[in-house]
């Protein structure tokens, strides 16, 4: 019986459409003072992704979104004067986005699975490019496949260390930030259109 690929159907591109997803990390305090702390949620606004598969089969699946490191805002209630501070160590301490201004995840190989219920589990293992060091990192991701659209869930975890950061301490070290950060994502992703070839 011959698969998709040797039918011949080739990959398609489907483009992520930030308009219509959401993409946060999520820090959690430690530390004497934690209590009376926040755990910032943070908004990821600067992003693309592109993400291709063949149709039926999802042979040649492929993943790859980039972001840059300043495209990016706390969400949390806060006064301003906090929210200013809390952004500016984000960006000069945390990030150091002058010197590692975009972050970049890259699959090497995509495992899909329908467990029967309509729904397709996409696990992933690929590389995240973040803070200047390249790291492994696999994720889950729960796909809704509407033929031109795809809607994709999940989360995961990065270790600040694995990657050079050392976590943030506030208030004379009574309050600081602990190492995991948590990534959700919510994404929509549409089918890019091929046009039909002019006589």
């Amino acid at each position: 019986m011959q698969t998709a690929t040797q039918k011949g159907l080739a990959p398609v591109t489907f483009f992520v459409d930030k308009a219509a997803s959401r993409f946060t990390v999520q820090a959690f305090a430690t530390g004497m003072l934690s209590s009376f702390g926040h755990n910032p949620t943070i908004g990821i606004r600067d992003y693309e992704g592109e993400i291709q598969f063949v149709p039926e089969t999802y042979e040649k699946a492929f993943l790859r979104m980039s972001l840059k490191n300043t495209g990016l805002d706390v969400l949390d209630e806060m006064k301003s004067d906090d929210r200013k501070k809390l952004e500016k160590i984000m960006y000069e301490q945390v990030l150091e986005v002058e010197h590692f201004p975009t972050t970049v995840y890259e699959s090497k190989e995509i495992r899909v699975e329908k467990p029967g219920n309509g729904s397709i589990l996409a696990r992933v293992n690929g590389e995240l490019s973040f803070h200047g060091v390249t790291q492994g990192l696999a994720l889950v991701g729960r796909v809704v496949d509407m033929g031109s659209l795809l809607r994709i869930s999940g989360d995961f975890v990065v270790r600040q260390s694995d990657f050079g950061i050392k976590p943030v301490s506030f208030a004379a070290g009574t309050l600081r930030l602990k190492d995991e950060l948590k990534f959700k994502f919510e994404l929509t992703a549409r089918r890019q259109e091929v046009s039909a070839p002019s006589e």
